[in-house]
């Protein structure tokens, strides 16, 4: 490695280099569940009732997380044979196109059918895409980082999820508070998926100066690669896999619940001429910024599981007070619920997790072992949540608690995961990751 490359991969550089490719593959990915919440319904299900325009719409989103297992392995079988950065690169690219295109894509209105069936397409790109972001991000940050601040410089992998949620909602919010209804709707929503054309080619000049990890790059020069790395992490790690997809399920379900339909049922409950659940996201996105890696330093302190079981058991109740914040109509009260949620439940689990994945698993088989269970937790919770949640309101009578009940379940796993999950750093000492 030659004295430019080890200066550009300092375990800040690679941390800050994390938080600003995951940002850019975040903003695209959640541009999509924004809108999808927002104006997808409209503009490609216009033939349907609003009610199963919306849910056509939540299924398209549901369809990314789809691809995301897909990502995760091919991602994971390249990444620890030829390199995190490689992937890392080629993920990027995939995701900014995309999402690029998206913003050129003609409506229901113009191509008829066609324009939902490329609409879907892309989005199983932009889920591929985020499929393979996550891991090697999470594996890279931790790889460069001293064993005793792997929390702390796995929360910028972390941080990339409400800085991507902050520019996503704040692009979206400024365009439709700048636009007419009409205009919105015409074009006006187009600019921020355009937009990312431009964000990648930022994310490339900063990414492409990386380097893989020493202890990465010792073994691929031993030629000790593994051969088929999801195959060996399935066979000798299982139960890893299994704990960090049970770890993600009430995490990712809460995040999606409150930020993507969320914004659904705020606008049923208040009118479509509410911004009360846009602002809440931003507040939420704004604040995350700071809460995350504070939940990851304490993470270094007291351990992985002690944050992550205040999160666990705790995210129920952040949901049942979000729904009645809303059910009251108060914006105030609606962004409170929302912060408590977000900022204080979902952090504390969030804010940990970059590092206690990565740690569970070989350096083998290290991309593969945290993508797959990241990936596949999601899919299992965040992708179907808000398909779910819509689908239990009906059942509901328009009443939401059949959906805490149902997130009440996912919970229970979630904590009897951060029960069983081994806490690396209760062994720091001379450890490695």
């Amino acid at each position: 490695m030659t004295a430019t490359a080890e200066q550009a991969t300092t375990p800040r550089r690679v941390a800050l280099a994390s938080a600003v490719g995951t940002a850019i593959e975040w903003y695209d990915f959640y541009l999509y569940a924004t809108a999808t919440a927002l104006v997808f319904n409209t503009l490609f299900f216009p033939s349907v009732s609003p009610t199963a325009g919306t849910l056509a719409a939540f299924a398209t989103y549901a369809a990314g997380f789809g691809a995301r297992p897909i990502g995760a392995i091919v991602a994971g079988h390249l990444g620890d044979r030829v390199g995190r950065k490689s992937v890392l690169v080629g993920a990027l690219v995939a995701m900014g196109g995309a999402t690029t295109l998206i913003g050129l894509l003609p409506g229901y209105a113009s191509i008829g059918a066609l324009a939902p069936t490329l609409l879907v397409v892309l989005r199983l790109v932009q889920g591929f895409a985020v499929g393979a972001e996550w891991g090697g991000a999470a594996v890279l940050a931790a790889e460069h980082a001293p064993a005793h601040r792997r929390g702390w410089y796995g929360s910028f992998t972390q941080i990339g999820s409400p800085a991507g949620m902050l520019l996503a909602t704040g692009s979206l919010f400024l365009v439709q508070a700048t636009t007419s209804d009409e205009a919105f709707l015409s074009w006006g929503w187009r600019i921020p998926f355009l937009a990312s054309a431009v964000l990648v080619v930022i994310g490339l000049v900063i990414r492409l100066r990386l380097e893989d990890a020493p202890e990465f790059a010792a073994l691929r020069a031993e030629r000790q690669v593994a051969r088929l790395p999801v195959v060996e992490v399935l066979r000798t790690a299982p139960r890893e896999v299994l704990l960090t997809t049970g770890l993600r399920l009430s995490q990712i379900g809460l995040y999606t619940l409150i930020t993507t339909y969320g914004l659904t049922y705020v606008t049923q409950k208040l009118g479509k001429t509410s911004s009360a659940g846009l602002t809440a996201v931003v507040v939420v996105s704004a604040i995350g910024l700071v809460t995350t890696p504070l939940w990851a330093v304490l993470s270094d302190r007291v351990g992985r599981r002690r944050p992550y079981l205040l999160g666990a058991v705790g995210g129920t109740f952040a949901l049942a007070l979000f729904f009645l914040a809303v059910d009251t109509g108060s914006t105030l009260l609606i962004v409170v619920a929302a912060v408590l949620a977000i900022n204080v439940v979902h952090d504390s689990m969030y804010g940990p997790q970059a590092a206690w994945f990565a740690e569970m698993f070989d350096v083998r088989v290290r991309y593969s072992g945290a993508s797959l269970g990241y990936q596949i937790g999601s899919v299992l919770s965040g992708g179907f949540a808000p398909l779910v949640a819509a689908s239990l309101l009906i059942a509901g009578d328009g009443r939401p608690w059949w959906i805490v009940v149902a997130y009440a379940g996912v919970a229970v796993l979630t904590t009897a995961a951060a029960l069983l999950a081994p806490d690396p750093t209760r062994r720091r000492e001379g450890s490695t990751v």
